[in-house]
């Protein structure tokens, strides 16, 4: 009896769950999400030298492009924006790919952000490059790059 009494409120609390609407809207003030960001350079920045940005094919199996990146990598957060500094910037490819991927690195590498996507001008990824299919030696450019914290 008292399995069937557990089990029948464990129900009821599900059907409540899906039946609710859930109102619990939130968000981090401006001066959080900023500092959030913010963190993210001093990441960034924490090795003996500058960051760096590399490209590679979708799921990062090489690098075939890599961007020194300014150090300090980025101005203070604004308005929940983290922007990164000196762009565009440009890098000679030091190996060929069908770029799909980035990440961003301290000078020690030690990953800081991962899983970019990464696209020609206008097509929308999170890393915008003037061509995405790259050959060993070309010049390649970096666009800009930008975070957006989110809540």
């Amino acid at each position: 009896m008292k399995y069937f009494s557990c089990l029948t409120q464990v129900v009821v609390l599900l059907v409540l769950g899906l039946l609710s609407n859930n109102t619990w809207a939130w968000s981090y003030a401006t001066a959080t999400k900023n500092a959030r960001l913010d963190a993210i350079t001093t990441m960034i920045d924490a090795g003996a030298s500058a960051g760096k940005l590399e490209i590679g094919p979708t799921g990062m199996g090489s690098v075939c492009v890599t961007f020194t990146l300014n150090d300090p990598s980025a101005a203070a957060a604004s308005g929940g924006v983290w922007t990164l500094a000196g762009t565009p910037k440009t890098a000679n490819a030091s190996g060929a790919c069908t770029a799909g991927a980035a990440r961003i690195r301290d000078s020690n590498n030690n990953d800081i952000i991962t899983g970019l996507t990464v696209t020609a001008t206008g097509g929308g990824g999170n890393i915008t490059v003037d061509n995405t299919s790259i050959a060993n030696g070309q010049s390649v450019q970096l666009n800009g790059f930008t975070l957006t914290s989110g809540n």
